[in-house]
């Protein structure tokens, strides 16, 4: 069997219980068609790049699948006929990632330059100038008259 890593995004008036719920199906599916689901991870609500049937937000889950290819084409055929489904993904993988993807990893914010300005250089007065460095040495152009 082929190794599968699945995105769906559902819209966003459904409830998170509805989404499970969503998983259940698709596993059941699956396990029917002589698949299995590994990892399930349900990364909430988030705000779309764009919206899709007027929907600004979305349910996003992925799932890691080991299945034959007609399972997967049965559950992605389902999701094409389900209004809750905004969006769906599925890549083939050699092998599934081991902990949480990077999604669900928590950044660190401590490599991040501050935001209130200690990782700057000294402050400027108002009116200081910066140094000018060697504009004073150079020659000066010769003005054209206009007419």
């Amino acid at each position: 069997m082929a190794l599968y890593e699945h995105v769906f995004l559902a819209r966003q008036d459904i409830s998170a219980q509805q989404v499970d719920a969503l998983v259940e199906q698709y596993k059941g599916v699956l396990e029917a068609n002589g698949g299995k689901v590994g990892r399930v991870e349900n990364w909430g609500l988030k705000s779309l790049t764009y919206r899709i049937n007027k929907n600004r937000k979305a349910h996003y889950v992925l799932m890691d699948i080991d299945a034959p290819a007609p399972a997967v084409h049965e559950i992605e055929r389902q999701m094409r006929i389900n209004e809750d489904i905004l969006r769906y993904m599925t890549i083939a993988v050699e092998q599934h990632e081991d902990g949480p993807s990077a999604m669900m990893q928590k950044r660190d914010r401590d490599d991040r330059p501050r935001r209130d300005g200690d990782d700057r250089g000294p402050r400027r007065e108002f009116g200081d100038r910066p140094p000018r460095g060697d504009r004073e040495d150079r020659p000066r152009r010769p003005r054209e008259d206009r007419a």
